[in-house]
């Protein structure tokens, strides 16, 4: 047994099927009254497409309407604006005087929180100088909002002892980049910082525990190893 339909243009056209059909074989459907029961079904779909119309003609009413309050509104916000700064210079430093009118002094900046410390960062090797790392975002309620990722690297001498100083080597507005053309021959040191509009994570620039996570990447290696902090080792 077929279902009767849900969508609107499906119901219109099974009701427009139902019409022709009764017209073209009444004879097979004796308690279908051709004078009562047709025409009753012809006059609500009538109807249908009479109000249907109707809707079509006030949406586009109502989007003129509404492009048309949107148009006055901007102008309305540039003359009120043409008219505050006006005013801000005629109290000149009696500022508070623009309180006559509604409006007020200018808040000092609040400064943004600094955003909280990417987690679980992953590195995967794809190929001859070619690193993919991703990441997770700092956790909910951890610092302020982040605007992008800057990813730094440094580098160990040839014959090992201390890392040389981090360098940007990448900036990243999702959790992931892949860096290309990497050195191969040193051992690299990776990491990941959360960056907002007005500050970057000072602890983890200071701070290398609060980077979640570090790796060493030796690429001159022909089965190359990524060694992680917390002594997890991956080899490619």
């Amino acid at each position: 047994m077929a279902q009767f339909p849900n969508a609107e243009a499906d119901i219109v056209a099974l009701a427009n099927a139902m019409i022709a059909g009764y017209t073209a074989h009444p004879a097979d459907f004796p308690s279908m009254d051709p004078l009562t029961d047709l025409v009753a079904l012809q006059t609500a779909l009538t109807d249908y497409s009479t109000a249907k119309t109707a809707q079509i003609d006030a949406l586009a009413v109502a989007q003129v309407a509404t492009e048309t309050k949107n148009l006055k509104l901007d102008e309305l916000e540039e003359r009120m604006r043409d008219e505050l700064k006006k005013s801000e210079v005629d109290v000149g430093s009696d500022s508070e005087k623009l309180e006559y009118i509604g409006w007020g002094p200018k808040a000092p900046p609040t400064p943004a929180d600094a955003p909280g410390q990417p987690r679980n960062l992953d590195p995967v090797v794809q190929g001859p100088g070619t690193l993919f790392l991703d990441w997770k975002p700092p956790a909910r309620g951890s610092g302020g909002p982040v605007r992008t990722y800057v990813i730094e690297r440094r580098e160990q001498p040839a014959g090992g002892g201390a890392f040389g100083s981090w360098a940007q080597v990448g900036i990243a507005l999702e959790t992931e980049s892949t860096l290309i053309d990497q050195l191969r021959g040193p051992q690299l040191e990776y990491r990941v910082k959360a960056v907002n509009q007005i500050v970057q994570n000072g602890k983890s620039q200071l701070d290398l525990g609060h980077v979640h996570r570090q790796v060493y990447f030796c690429l001159q290696l022909p089965s190359a190893t990524l060694c992680c902090l917390d002594t997890e080792s991956q080899t490619f």
